[in-house]
């Protein structure tokens, strides 16, 4: 149990250290993530920048633009004003300045050749920022939305690592728990083995230091009184009389009963397969019922139909043999006198195989000489006739050496006690051969069953026959296989040394001795059960005088209100004796004085019949005298069998009972016995009837009490569970509260920053006004300039 606990314990760290590298590594990884992320949103934060700046740069260059374009809107108001001031100077003027004119005016166009030109430059670097920004936020977009999604997808993943390590933390928590449990309930069991231990030592101390006391006084005592010691010789040693060993006859009676059991159901298989085949032989290859069968199986049916003759006597004989062996018997094969009688009765068997063997083999030869008989079924016949040699030398084999494990309670000397083991040995050994055999036949002879049910002209008896022949064979292959495996098991046993004869100097134990023992034994028993006195219960003298006081100052104590029941059962009981018998007088009375009335009767009726002058002879009186007397003396037999007095012509006539007869008060006894033992017969069974309900009645409760633990034990692991999952409850109402807290604080910040944001806008928005309104104000003074 501690193995199992520790080995579940150690299982359970190990998949928790697993679990807690996974988490490190996960952890790892979210926050990888988390600074990826974070460094994503300065990326984007970055470019988001650098577009606010190419917007500004864009707007800057726009308004470039614009002033550009009013400058060359202003040179070319200039230019015409020139124009027109130059075609009025030709006029009046000379050629000096008209050169004058045209040098401005070449000037005039190369500055604004540059300027056209700046500003196409300036609009293609506009268009090209534009497009590589519209680019740029376009990868940034789907960038952006990628890692949200993989952000999501991360957070799913951690938040299920999370539930599942959150779960298996609790698992391990309760597993932790309850291996706590365990272990201080192992704890406190190894220190009480240790108490234990340590007193068990202590009282082997003790016991030890005894023995070895007791052990040098015996030893002084032999060495200074007893000078003759026999065990020196193994001729003196040889007279003594062995112990008995009652373990050994439980198991040798054991045994004997499985052995017992087994012979029974060979012996049935084996009437059934004799019997059975008898039956086939009636009916085939030649039915009896429609012809005449062979002469030789007729002889052969003969001799299987005496097979109960000699297969009963096996089990008689092992029967015989198990009763023999009892708990107070002494058991070898030395004393096994009863196996010399199952040996003959199995050597017989033996012989009765021997003899039909022949018959048999000749049968099967009929078989396959028969025209219906094809090469298959012929060659299953011949492999049946070398099986059936097998199992009869086998038999041969089983009757040796069964005859010899008989000589040791016949004749001692023939076999020695060495070579038990090697005789116990090979009977097992042909027990497994005659179970491989068997196997053998059982296979055979369901093929060639199966050969002959293809014939066309088998019939419907033969079937039945061949199945109850298959079935029987493969009874006996089972009960074989059922006996060399007992066999096997018990080898031990059968081959171990005996006790009775693996002293010194013990020779071979025969009957008498055996005899001896169990007669010193029942001597040992019986003066043992004399010496065990049982001690009269004594109280201590305080608890007496304490109980003395409580009797004597409680006059409804409980001992005193016992007594007070017992008397009163008492007297009830002797009143209810009293009224039985007073019933019982009454009944008897009653029943003299009915017979005493009947008998009046019928001396007024002889009366009246001698006075009314019918007076017969003497001898008939005589007769009538001694026929009445007679009918008087069986009614009083029959009822109250008291003396009877008759009157007739010659007198009056008291007869009485015989001498064997039972008397009046003997009969009143008789009565009153039988009353009684009915009384007690009745009683008894309601003492029975209410044993046996206060039996039931006990348990009963004693179920209930274990549902009750049950039930108990189960309320407190609920009350336990209960508790984790209100604990869980709490702790997770606690985390999902900071998790709430915490999103508010952020959307709280989130809010902040985007008044910030939105001030700031509103800011440069300002700005950007102010600015125009001032580039406006300036393009007015310099469009009034």
């Amino acid at each position: 149990m501690a193995a199992d606990l520790q080995a579940k314990y150690q299982k359970l760290a190990q998949e928790y250290s697993k679990l807690r590298a996974q988490n490190q590594v996960l952890k790892k990884a979210v926050v990888d993530e988390q600074g990826h992320g974070t460094s994503l949103k300065e990326e984007l934060k970055m470019k988001d920048q650098s577009v606010r700046k190419l917007q500004q740069e864009m707007d800057s260059l726009t308004f470039r633009n614009q002033q550009l374009a009013k400058r060359v809107a202003l040179l070319q108001e200039e230019l015409v004003t020139t124009e027109a001031k130059v075609k009025k100077s030709k006029q009046k003027g000379a050629d000096s300045p008209a050169q004058m004119n045209q040098q401005r005016q070449s000037v005039f166009d190369e500055d604004l050749q540059n300027k056209i030109e700046e500003n196409e430059r300036l609009h293609k670097q506009v268009q090209e920022a534009q497009e590589r920004h519209k680019q740029i936020e376009t990868e940034l977009r789907e960038r952006l939305v990628v890692l949200e999604r993989d952000a999501v997808q991360h957070h799913d993943v951690v938040d299920g690592l999370k539930q599942k390590y959150m779960d298996a933390n609790e698992k391990l928590q309760n597993d932790k728990a309850n291996l706590e449990v365990k272990s201080h309930s192992l704890e406190r069991e190894a220190k009480d083995c240790r108490l234990r231990a340590e007193e068990c030592q202590q009282q082997l101390k003790n016991v030890h230091a005894d023995l070895s006391r007791r052990l040098d006084q015996s030893t002084n005592i032999i060495q200074e009184k007893l000078p003759f010691n026999d065990t020196r010789l193994a001729e003196y040693y040889t007279l003594d009389v062995p112990i008995h060993d009652r373990r050994h006859q439980l198991k040798a009676r054991d045994v004997s009963g499985q052995a017992v059991a087994f012979c029974q159901d060979l012996v049935g298989a084996l009437l059934n397969f004799h019997t059975y085949t008898e039956q086939r032989i009636q009916i085939y290859p030649i039915d009896s019922a429609t012809d005449v069968i062979s002469p030789l199986n007729q002889k052969f049916s003969e001799y299987l139909h005496e097979n109960a003759s000699y297969v009963r006597p096996l089990e008689e004989g092992m029967l015989h043999l198990f009763e023999s062996i009892t708990e107070e018997s002494v058991t070898t094969l030395e004393t096994a006198v009863k196996l010399k009688p199952f040996s003959e009765v199995f050597t017989s068997y033996v012989c009765f195989l021997k003899k039909i063997l022949p018959y048999q083999l000749k049968s099967l030869e009929e078989e396959y000489e028969h025209s219906l008989c094809t090469v298959n079924l012929q060659a299953r016949n011949m492999e049946l006739q070398s099986d059936m040699q097998k199992v009869t030398a086998i038999f041969e084999k089983l009757q040796v050496y069964i005859s010899l494990l008989a000589l040791p309670s016949t004749n001692p000397e023939m076999l020695l006690q060495t070579n038990y083991n090697v005789v116990f040995t090979q009977l097992a050994a042909c027990l497994h051969s005659l179970h491989d055999v068997m196997k053998d036949i059982s296979k055979h002879y369901s093929q060639k069953v199966s050969l002959e049910q293809e014939q066309p002209t088998i019939t419907q008896k033969l079937k039945t026959t061949n199945d109850c022949i298959l079935s029987s064979i493969v009874a006996l292959s089972n009960v074989t296989g059922k006996i060399c495996t007992f066999f096997s098991n018990n080898l031990d046993f059968f081959t171990a040394p005996s006790m009775y004869s693996s002293k010194k100097g013990m020779g071979v134990i025969d009957p008498l001795s055996a005899e001896c023992m169990l007669e010193n034994k029942k001597k040992a028993a019986a003066y043992i059960k004399s010496l065990k006195k049982s001690c009269p219960e004594s109280v201590p003298y305080d608890e007496a005088l304490a109980n003395r006081k409580t009797i004597l100052s409680s006059t409804e104590s409980r001992e005193g209100l016992s007594q007070q029941v017992q008397q009163s059962q008492e007297k009830i009981t002797k009143l209810e004796q009293e009224k039985e018998h007073w019933m019982l007088e009454a009944q008897l009375a009653k029943i003299k004085l009915e017979k005493e009335n009947q008998r009046i009767n019928d001396l007024e009726n002889q009366y009246r019949l001698t006075h009314s002058g019918q007076m017969p002879s003497i001898d008939s009186a005589q007769a009538n005298g001694s026929n009445s007397t007679i009918e008087d003396l069986d009614c009083v037999e029959k009822d109250s069998k008291e003396p009877v007095r008759s009157t007739s012509l010659v007198g009056m006539l008291s007869t009485y009972m015989n001498d064997n007869e039972i008397p009046d008060e003997e009969s009143r006894e008789h009565l009153i016995k039988s009353h009684y033992m009915m009384r007690v017969a009745e009683l008894t069974s309601q003492l029975q009837i209410a044993d046996s309900k206060s039996v039931h009645f006990h348990a009963e409760c004693r179920a209930l009490a274990k549902r009750l633990a049950l039930a108990e034990r189960s309320r407190e692991m609920l009350s336990e569970e209960l508790k984790v999952a209100n604990h869980n409850i709490v702790r997770l109402q606690d985390e999902l509260t900071t998790t709430k807290r915490s999103y508010e604080d952020q959307l709280s910040m989130m809010s902040d920053h985007l008044c910030s944001m939105n001030e700031t806008l509103s800011k440069q928005r300002e700005e950007i006004d102010s600015l125009r309104m001032g580039t406006k104000g300036n393009a007015k003074k310099n469009r009034s300039r």
